[in-house]
């Protein structure tokens, strides 16, 4: 099937981690151009080789996501580099696990830049291109902790769910305009995140993280944790023009995790 991703330019963020990195290639295998931002340089630069070798046009970029005033700057090497954004993968970090009580302000407000007023800033930067070019693809990569809130991830939880409300929101106010709008959530997917997860727990609760791994499995139907390529897949079909008419939705990649409808 042709995705129709020829020619079109993705800027993947959090492109140095398992799922920014899986989409990032998932992308390029349909033709796509991408711009790789992320933290960890030596990682971006590896990508961009495999996407380089997957006879895409890759772009690594180094970009903390929680300096707001460097968007213009970052856009602007994108574009100069390989032209106007078409796709915007919102793929950030996950904050450290906490409870939701106690937590100090400074600790939410760190986190809020981070993981949603980028996100919000960085897409009404790109989105007036879109809107006048009459195609445009925003992807947010949140977590199954939106739907059932994870233990010890209010962080996560709750932040993750501000984006799910206003990206519900953005899609009705742009899909005249052929632009789309939607989330994905990712239940246990083998990443560096779901690993230091897993360690988080058996330390938390004194037992194996083995332990943790077989009762994690245990509650997914399909027995086992997702591949990041099952993940991206999903994401790169939402980016397509074979997805012109998907937008407003949360779609789950969770080997059917989640127990709620």
């Amino acid at each position: 099937m042709n995705l129709g991703l020829e020619g079109r330019t993705a800027l993947v963020l959090g492109a140095s981690g398992g799922l920014g990195g899986a989409i990032a290639q998932a992308l390029a295998r349909e033709g796509a151009r991408v711009a790789l931002a992320g933290r960890r340089a030596e990682a971006l630069a590896g990508l961009a080789q495999s996407v380089d070798a997957l006879g895409g046009a890759a772009f690594p970029l180094s970009w903390d996501l929680a300096d707001l005033s460097v968007i213009p700057e970052r856009v602007a090497q994108v574009e100069e580099a390989l032209g106007p954004v078409d796709i915007l993968i919102a793929n950030t970090g996950g904050p450290p696990p906490s409870p939701a009580a106690g937590q100090p302000v400074e600790v939410w407000e760190k986190s809020f830049r981070a993981m949603v007023l980028s996100v919000i800033a960085l897409t009404d930067h790109v989105l007036p291109g879109m809107r006048e070019r009459g195609w445009g693809r925003i992807i947010t990569s949140s977590s199954s902790g939106v739907v059932a809130p994870i233990p010890n991830l209010a962080l996560s939880n709750s932040l993750r769910l501000s984006l799910v409300g206003w990206a519900k929101t953005l899609a009705r106010e742009v899909a005249k305009d052929g632009v789309t709008v939607n989330v994905v959530v990712p239940g246990r997917i083998a990443t560096e995140r779901v690993a230091f997860l897993d360690r988080s727990a058996s330390e938390r609760e004194g037992i194996a993280v083995e332990a943790v791994e077989a009762r994690s499995r245990a509650a997914i139907p399909m027995g086992r944790y997702g591949r990041v390529e099952e993940y991206a897949d999903v994401v790169t079909f939402l980016a397509s023009e074979k997805a012109s008419y998907v937008t407003g939705g949360m779609v789950r990649v969770d080997g059917g995790m989640i127990d709620s409808i």
